[in-house]
């Protein structure tokens, strides 16, 4: 996205404070910058990654976007404090949500592809990393395995680094490393309020409550505990730490899946080392040599790392299908879901929809489709209308009443309703000819 790797570090750990601050220190997660960002922030400066090239230009623009979406997801977050998280799981059931992270992952398969060949050497350094990581995956012996992208990521990069000093590739300019201070604050951007970044950009505050509420289920299975009565505090933290972030010019924020699969394999869920480690995501944050280093990553390293990262995001919603036993003989779910995987898939390399200043890229579409596609392809319409119009329905006696004691759901939920007669004791009887002529 080309923001500065040493401000988005910092606020990464400033943003885990937060983030324990406001869930009381119950929820353990690390909070960093969210994948569901780099696509509509490069679609709304489109920035294009060069190693050791210049950021972007436009981040005052798109951080008026993530603060505008961070604002949004403060709203979602009070909403949830006050009135629980059921209807976030009725507006994106597994079917949508899962589509949504399919989509994702797809809109960003083109950069990566993009990125890992750049040129012939570069195709063969991205075939290499991939192959890192994959071994690494499967080999490595025991937390190794979990940390594949960061081990495959350092060999990918040490192979290039020695391939260059032989004279066989291009090698790794370190003149930015080089000339970089010891220690520094890092740079902080105001942001420029832009219509159409905004637009592009705060529709994925959806996003990023769905992909809260897939961690916090996560993290309550592998802890045997009940987690969901944070879910309000955790979005409240997330949308804290991705405002404080934007309005510093840092990149949106998310918990981090990676540091729950870390926490699956060492049985380790204290939230106190979260504390540790965001004070040390602040310190490499206040050393721009780090920065400089990250800024290094040659295209075809960091082009096969992305083939990686956005295919597990692509496959991660499938297996979000597959967990809830989304049922695709349903025509419901079947155009919802393909319709939103086929705009995810298309809208990319700038393609958008305008309303004046107003654009939406493929994942805000893609987004966008899921959601009313599955509420509109409704099989229980009916229930709906009864519901909506309050209509009466006769059971066993005439003064029979309905009550509908959810909103309508998804017909695998179905609505449970109650007929309250005289034979009750509901509200209906306390005003029978009895009871009147009794009183």
């Amino acid at each position: 996205m080309g923001f500065n790797p040493n401000t988005a570090l910092f606020f990464s750990g400033v943003g885990t404070l937060i983030f324990f601050i406001c869930t009381g220190g119950r929820v353990p997660s690390y909070v960093g910058s969210s994948f569901a960002f780099i696509g509509v922030v490069n679609s709304a400066t489109g920035f294009k990654y060069v190693p050791g090239g210049p950021g972007n230009d436009h981040i005052a623009e798109a951080t008026s976007g993530i603060l505008v979406c961070g604002l949004i997801y403060l709203g979602i977050s009070l909403l949830v404090i006050i009135a629980g998280h059921r209807w976030i799981e009725v507006l994106m059931p597994p079917v949508v949500s899962g589509a949504v992270v399919v989509s994702i992952g797809l809109n960003l398969a083109t950069s990566a592809v993009g990125q890992a060949a750049a040129s012939g050497f570069d195709a063969w350094m991205s075939f290499t990393t991939v192959m890192s990581v994959s071994l690494v995956t499967m080999y490595a012996p025991g937390i190794l395995r979990r940390l594949p992208i960061l081990i495959g990521g350092v060999l990918g990069y040490l192979i290039y680094f020695l391939f260059g000093l032989g004279g066989i590739g291009p090698g790794i300019d370190f003149t930015a490393v080089r000339e970089a201070s010891w220690f520094g604050m890092p740079p902080t951007t105001k942001p420029v309020f832009d219509g159409t970044a905004i637009s592009l950009i705060a529709p994925v505050s959806i996003i990023l409550a769905a992909e809260n509420i897939g961690h916090i289920k996560a993290v309550s299975y592998m802890t045997n505990s009940d987690l969901d009565r944070y879910l309000g505090r955790a979005f409240l933290g997330d949308s804290i730490a991705t405002i404080v972030a934007a309005a510093c010019g840092s990149t949106g924020t998310t918990t981090y899946a990676e540091n729950i699969g870390v926490m699956s394999i060492t049985k380790i869920f204290s939230t106190q080392i979260f504390i540790f480690t965001s004070v040390v995501a602040i310190i490499l944050g206040l050393i721009p040599g780090f920065g400089a280093i990250i800024r290094t990553i040659p295209s075809g390293v960091f082009g096969g790392l992305s083939l990686v990262l956005f295919g597990l995001i692509a496959v991660t919603g499938a297996r979000i299908w597959v967990t809830s036993n989304v049922d695709f003989s349903r025509p419901r779910n079947l155009i919802s879901a393909g319709l939103s995987v086929v705009l995810g898939c298309g809208m990319v390399n700038g393609v958008v929809i305008s309303f004046g200043v107003v654009k939406i890229d493929g994942i805000g579409c893609s987004t966008a489709a899921a959601i009313i596609m599955y509420q509109l392809l409704r099989e229980d319409w009916g229930d709906v209308f009864r519901a909506c119009l309050g209509r009466s329905k006769t059971n066993k006696k005439a003064n029979s009443v309905m009550i509908v004691e959810d909103a309508p759901r998804d017909p695998d939920l179905p609505i449970t309703t109650k007929s309250l007669d005289s034979d009750s004791d509901g509200p209906m009887d306390a005003f029978s000819d009895e009871k009147l002529r009794s009183a």
